[in-house]
Parts: C-alpha cells; sequence; structure tokens
C-alpha cells in the first residue's frame, strides 16, 4: 500500500473517495499517527484542507473567523496579481489574444540564441524560451516547383517526410487551394528566422498578395499545424500594409481568398517575416510580406480550420487521440470547453486550474485514457511530451542533458493533467479553486539523452479526496524512451480555494524557522560570486539566460547540520521574472520546479568552485540514477513577495573514478515563512571523457 506523508498525517492515496458520492471517506483516508497538535495561533495554508472536523469545535470556530479575515487580503491579493499581468503584457486584455503576444520573458524577443548543447559544445540555433514548438520538424529548407505542386495535391508527406503523418489525422489541406500556384520557388525556410519566428524567402510569378499568403500557407505546413485537426484546410487574408498619401493619411486595403493585393500581376521575390504563430484560437501563422519590384508590402494571416460543423473538443480533433497539442495550448491560455469539454467553459477566462504555457508547456498528447468523466477514484493513462534537442532549456542548462526541473514538471503535468480532466473541480461548481503541487517522491532510473526523443508517460491516478472547497489528488508515474523506463515517481497535488491560498503558514506551522545560518551568524562565509563568473562567457558548467535562478552563495565548509558543508542564497524576485506569465494565466507563481532547481544550482557552483571539476577533460553535470529524492511545498512564491532564500546542506559527497555525487537537504523561504522542503537532492560531476 502506498502512504504519502501529508503534513505529519500518513495518506492512505487507495480508497480516498467513496466512488457512488464522490465524498471523501474519512476513515479510509487517513491513518493518524499521533501528528503533533497544530497551535490555535494559525491555519496552515494547505494542511487546514486535509481535515474536517465532523462536529464544532474550538478550532472549527477559529478556522471560521480567520478565514472571513483573509477574504479582503485576498481580494487584494488578486487585484495585484492582475495588475502585474497587465503591467507585463502592456494590456489590459485578459483573453488568449493577450497572452499569445506578450514578450515578458528576459530573453524573449531574441531571434533565437546560439546555444544547443551536445558533447559539452554549443551548436546550432536554440529556440528562445516562448517560441513556437512544431508539430513535426523535418530538414527540409528549399522547394522546387515540383515538391510547391506536391504541396497543392496536399502531398505533405511526400514533400516533408514521415513526421507529418499520424494515426488519425486525414490531410485534406492543400497549398493554393482554389486558386493558382503562383509561388514558383522556395529558396530558404528558416524556423527561427526574421525577428525570431521564422522567414520564407521565394520567387513568385503572378498576383503579389497571393504569392505572400501562399508562403505563410507553405510556414503553416512546414510547421505541422495542420496535425491538430484532421480534414483541416486553411484559410487566409492579406492586407496592404499602411502608407502615408500626399494628405498625411493612412490608406489600406484588405483582401481575401484568391484576390490579389496589390496590382496586377508580377513576378519576381519575396521575403516573409513571420510575427506570430499560435494554436489558439485556431492554429495561425501571422506575418509581413516585402516583395522585389516595388509592389507594397503585406500584411498576412493563415489559419488552420475544421472543417464546417465538424467538432474540436476531446476525442473530436483527431479520432485517434482524446487531446494533442492543440487542446494542450488552449488549457494553458484559451478555451477550457475545447480543451476539457464543455463542462469545463465556466473555467475560461478567469483564474482556474491549468497547464503552464510558453516554454513551460511539457506534455503534448494524451494517447489513451482508461477513465471517465466523474470517476475520481482511479485511471490509467499514456500521455507523450515531445523533447526537440534546440529546446531552450538544453542551451541554458548547465546540465549535461535535460535539466532536473523539465523531468519534474513534465512528470508532473502529465500525471495531474487526467485527474483534472476526471471532474473534482466540476463537484464544487462556483469555487474558484487554483492547483498547487503538494509533494513526492522520484527516482531516476538510468541516464539517457533525451533530445530529439519523445518521451512516453505512463501515469496513474490513485485517488481523489473531495474536502469542502479544496480537493486532493494523488498519482504516480514512470517515464520512458523507446519502451525503456528512465524515471519514476508519486506525487500529490491540491486544489485549493481563495481562502485556503490566503492562509499560509508553511511547512513549520506559522512557528519561526530560520534558516541555519541565521542562527549561526558568527560562522565564517565564504561569497562565490555566480554573477560574475555568469558573465564570463566562456565559463564552463554555468546555467545561462532563462535559467539564471542565483547570482551568488555563501559558503561555510563544514557547517550545515550535517557538517559537510553550508550553503546558502538569496535573491530578489522580480515581478516581470519570464515564469510570472508561464505558471500560470492569470495565476503567477513561482513553479515549485525552479525552487529545487535553484537548489541544484548552488550546489553545482558550490562543486565547481570547491575544485572537484579540476583534472577533467569534459567535465559535464548529470542527474545520478538510483537515489530517490523527496519534495514537499506548503506555499507559495508570488511576484509581490520580495525574495527567495535558500539553503543547502552538504550530507554526503561520494567519490568515483570519474567525478563526484553531492547529497543536500533544503529549504526555501519567502520573507518569514520556510514553504519548501527537498531530501536526498543529488547532483553528479563527472568526466565525460573518462567514461
Amino acid at each position: 500500500m502506498t502512504i504519502l506523508d501529508f503534513d505529519g498525517i500518513a495518506f492512505d492515496p487507495v480508497g480516498a473517495v467513496d466512488a457512488r458520492t464522490g465524498q471523501a471517506e474519512l476513515s479510509t483516508t487517513f491513518i493518524t499517527q499521533a501528528p503533533e497538535p497544530a497551535p490555535t495561533s494559525a491555519v496552515s495554508l494547505y494542511s487546514d484542507a486535509a481535515v474536517i472536523d465532523s462536529v464544532p469545535s474550538p478550532i472549527a470556530e477559529l478556522r471560521t473567523g480567520v478565514v472571513t479575515a483573509h477574504r479582503a487580503a485576498l481580494a487584494a491579493q488578486v487585484a495585484m496579481q492582475r495588475a502585474l499581468w497587465v503591467r507585463a503584457t502592456g494590456s489590459a486584455t485578459s483573453g488568449d489574444e493577450a497572452v499569445a503576444t506578450a514578450d515578458t520573458g528576459r530573453t524573449n524577443g531574441q531571434r533565437g540564441h546560439r546555444g544547443t548543447r551536445e558533447a559539452g559544445r554549443v551548436t546550432g540555433i536554440a529556440a528562445r524560451e516562448g517560441a513556437f514548438k512544431p508539430l513535426a520538424r523535418t530538414g527540409r529548407t528549399h522547394l522546387d516547383r515540383a515538391a510547391l505542386a506536391l504541396l497543392a495535391e496536399g502531398a505533405v508527406t511526400e514533400v516533408f517526410g514521415p513526421a507529418y503523418q499520424r494515426d488519425g489525422v486525414e490531410v485534406a489541406v492543400r497549398l493554393a487551394a482554389g486558386e493558382p500556384l503562383v509561388l514558383r520557388e522556395i529558396e530558404l525556410i528558416e524556423l527561427y528566422g526574421g525577428s525570431g519566428d521564422g522567414r520564407v524567402v521565394a520567387r513568385y510569378e503572378g498576383a503579389p498578395g497571393a504569392a505572400g499568403r501562399q508562403a505563410a500557407e507553405v510556414f503553416a505546413l512546414f510547421t505541422g499545424m495542420h496535425l491538430c485537426l484532421s480534414r483541416s484546410t486553411l484559410t487566409g487574408a492579406t492586407r496592404v500594409v499602411p502608407e502615408l498619401t500626399a494628405a498625411g493619411t493612412e490608406t489600406t486595403s484588405v483582401v481575401t481568398g484568391s484576390t490579389a493585393a496589390g496590382t496586377g500581376a508580377t513576378q519576381g521575390t519575396l521575403e516573409l517575416v513571420v510575427t506570430g504563430l499560435d494554436l489558439v484560437p485556431r492554429p495561425h501563422v501571422t506575418g509581413t510580406v516585402s516583395f522585389s519590384g516595388g509592389a507594397p508590402s503585406v500584411a498576412v494571416e493563415v489559419a488552420v480550420t475544421e472543417p464546417a460543423g465538424s467538432g474540436v473538443g476531446p476525442g473530436k480533433a483527431v479520432p485517434s487521440l482524446l487531446l494533442n497539442e492543440f487542446h494542450m495550448t488552449h488549457l494553458a491560455r484559451g478555451d477550457q470547453a475545447i480543451a476539457m469539454g464543455p463542462e469545463f467553459a465556466e473555467y475560461t477566462g478567469v483564474r482556474a486550474t491549468r497547464l503552464p504555457t510558453g516554454g513551460l508547456l511539457l506534455v503534448d498528447r494524451v494517447r489513451d485514457f482508461d477513465g471517465a468523466r466523474g470517476t475520481l477514484d482511479h485511471a490509467s493513462y499514456t500521455t507523450e511530451y515531445d523533447s526537440p534537442a534546440d529546446s531552450w532549456y538544453y542551451a541554458d542548462t548547465a546540465n549535461d542533458s535535460m535539466p532536473h526541473f523539465v523531468y519534474m514538471e513534465t512528470s508532473l503535468q502529465a500525471a495531474l493533467l487526467m485527474g483534472y480532466y476526471a471532474g473534482p473541480t466540476l463537484t464544487q461548481p462556483g469555487t474558484t479553486l487554483s492547483l498547487r503541487n503538494l509533494g513526492g517522491t522520484a527516482t531516476v532510473l538510468r541516464q539517457v539523452d533525451l533530445r530529439d526523443r519523445t518521451i512516453e508517460q505512463s501515469s496513474r491516478m490513485l485517488s481523489t479526496t473531495i474536502l469542502p472547497g479544496s480537493s486532493l489528488q494523488t498519482f504516480d508515474y514512470t517515464l520512458s524512451v523507446d519502451g525503456e523506463p528512465f524515471y519514476t515517481g508519486e506525487t500529490m497535488f491540491g486544489y485549493f480555494s481563495d481562502e485556503a491560498l490566503a492562509n499560509q503558514t508553511g511547512l513549520d506551522a506559522g512557528r519561526p524557522a530560520p534558516s541555519w545560518l541565521a542562527e549561526n551568524p558568527q560562522a565564517p562565509v565564504r561569497t562565490i560570486d555566480v554573477a560574475a563568473r555568469r558573465a564570463d562567457l566562456a565559463a564552463p558548467l554555468c546555467s545561462r539566460r532563462t535559467l539564471t535562478l542565483i547570482d551568488r552563495v555563501e559558503v561555510v565548509d563544514g557547517g550545515g547540520k550535517h557538517g559537510a558543508g553550508y550553503l546558502h542564497s538569496l535573491r530578489a524576485i522580480d515581478p516581470g521574472d519570464w515564469f510570472f506569465t508561464r505558471h500560470f494565466h492569470l495565476d503567477p507563481v513561482i513553479p515549485g520546479s525552479l525552487g529545487v532547481e535553484s537548489v541544484i544550482h548552488a550546489v553545482q557552483e558550490w562543486l565547481v568552485d570547491a575544485g572537484h571539476s579540476e583534472g577533467m577533460a569534459d567535465p559535464v553535470f548529470r542527474i545520478p540514477a538510483g537515489i530517490p529524492f523527496s519534495w514537499r511545498y506548503r506555499g507559495q512564491f508570488l511576484p509581490t513577495d520580495g525574495t527567495v532564500e535558500l539553503e543547502a546542506h552538504i550530507k554526503a559527497l561520494h567519490r568515483g573514478p570519474h567525478g563526484v555525487t553531492a547529497v543536500v537537504d533544503g529549504s526555501l523561504w519567502k520573507p518569514g515563512l520556510r514553504i519548501y522542503e527537498v531530501t536526498d537532492l543529488a547532483v553528479e560531476l563527472v568526466d565525460r571523457a573518462a567514461r
């Protein structure tokens, strides 16, 4: 029997819900083991939701009073979060368009940075965080007239390769459908060209507007957008870019279908600079097209649309898949009725449970699901995530391969996804419930390079416990590549009401829990200047750009609770940090996995500073196999929280023939409150050349 600890109470995830009523069976859900009583002066953020008083009690009355007192503070907090959203995006729009165009990350706006890591070196062009992730990829960047003619016949796979064919997707899309094919040749397609979203250079003979629109259609097919919707077609429009007339006023014209923008038929060269790619509300490409020979530039938009009258919800967009990339994007920041079904319509455009968005959306498809809406006590399902080699996190990490936080995020998102689909929040209509991870355990089973691999995520929902104003769900999961497992774990999530989120008492029930350094102010401290090392572009083994999570590390050699070394770091929270718009839409908090990652970075910097990489021909950081680690979260970092403080206690340093492995325990604080805890977190530094 699996037992998960929940704030001092052993939680049995099996049989936690009465399947007939959907209500918790408390006698089987919680196995009491004389937990330490909580102080009557505080109500825990999460553990408050885990205990129900069957009869009135002083504690219940106190809880009611505290909840009432916190309502006004919560309303102000939500207003502040929304104000930060408006400031970050420059728009008061709360819908999909505002999110889709927001460039709030510190690296956003780049054309992509040079820096995919391969064999310890920097190669190629890496996608910037938040860049559109194609549904299929090809090495083909030049198309002659014969290839264009094949696209006009719908032979996408013959042109771009087998990745552009999926089970259940009937390809009805055609290039230049219903009009003459005026493109003569695609000289170049660049996925991250132009301003960073893509670029096409083509020769044409015919109407310039039609040529520009067809170039955008080629780019839509190149990115595999049609794979979202079976039997889909392309629709487009062009608009002449406004120019000033002699009278000083702007003139524009809009043309659609097969009508060409501009004057008559011409021939020449065009350049399409893609300005936007998105799957919400329907897959589409926008861009600006300029022409040689003096034809006016045009703005172009091409959308992938389903057949008239066809559904696009779960199991309808592509018959063989319950959910695909289209639904994931809608769940992250679009129409929840499209993503999850009409029962979820009330969650669209408001703060609700969502997947992360942008570069933190790390699950792509649901391949199978044996559960059902309303069945909350069990389900098994298989999901997939494609991890392209040019992903931003490979370029920005100090790790040899995928950083640890991506292991956590992709597995937790996959596990939680279908638990939410089953409908625990639907049992409490009209209640705003926000999703938070509470903790878990995980183990790397074997080390594997995950670049350009499809990760299969096998997950099980073990239980759901419905409580007033909140719910708890437990899961286990295994990640595999080519049928071979490489990562496994179990976790607990909670859906919490505004009142529960407002009452944060952290891991220590509101009691003071200072860091070890605060309790030992006389300890001799030396400082690692991480920011200075990062400023040296030649410095090895250093996380950069988006994964700039710490700036300095204070070290007490021989310190800490294990006497083997102690690390401490404090960093200011910038409300404009990129991850707030990614995690989550309308509900910005720092991902817990990035809190864990920041502890890892502190340990990595300590290992380098301590000289453990010296003498290695090709030093690399890896996640060691076979060392289970666990985490607990009892709070959240908001954009307004000011600082993130962390500490790590070195508990073991294992030396092997090719390197060292450090194992640490750690904690993270928001001001005055310890809210994250990690145990047995391990970092490996090895010489790849010696293996």
